[in-house]
Parts: C-alpha cells; sequence; structure tokens
C-alpha cells in the first residue's frame, strides 16, 4: 500500500501536545524530549506520526494505536 497523508493539525489541542511531548528518541535513547516538525500519515492501515527529536534532531516515528486494540499485544 502507498503512503496516505494525513492533516495532524485536524487533531484537538490537547492530542497535538501529548503527541508532541510524550515521545522516545532511539538515537538519544530518551522519553519526553519531545518533538518538532510534525507529520501524519497512514501506511497498511496503520496510523504514523513522524517528526525530528528536539534534543538531537533524529528521526521519530510514533505509530498509533486503534482505540479498539490498545493494549493488546500479539506476543502475550
Amino acid at each position: 500500500m502507498s503512503r496516505v497523508e494525513r492533516d495532524f493539525f485536524a487533531r484537538t489541542e490537547d492530542d497535538q501536545n501529548d503527541f508532541l511531548t510524550q515521545t522516545w528518541c532511539n538515537a538519544c535513547m530518551k522519553a519526553d524530549l519531545g518533538m518538532t516538525e510534525p507529520q501524519e500519515y497512514e501506511l497498511d492501515e496503520v496510523i504514523y506520526i513522524e517528526g525530528k527529536c528536539k534534543e538531537c534532531g533524529e528521526l521519530i516515528v510514533t505509530e498509533i494505536a486503534d482505540d479498539s486494540t490498545d493494549g493488546d499485544w500479539d506476543d502475550e
């Protein structure tokens, strides 16, 4: 499937704030450093938000959990 762009800024201000602050950076190996330049998209029926780490500038990608499956893990 192809990447389908979505409008991150159509989300509520609270949701935007949560996604921009509650982050994990694989380069810094730290949580909640923050994200800039958010881009939201859907790929293979999964929604992602990606942006740059406020600390180091590396790419951060967050997969958005579907409310209907939130908390359900395949490996359990």
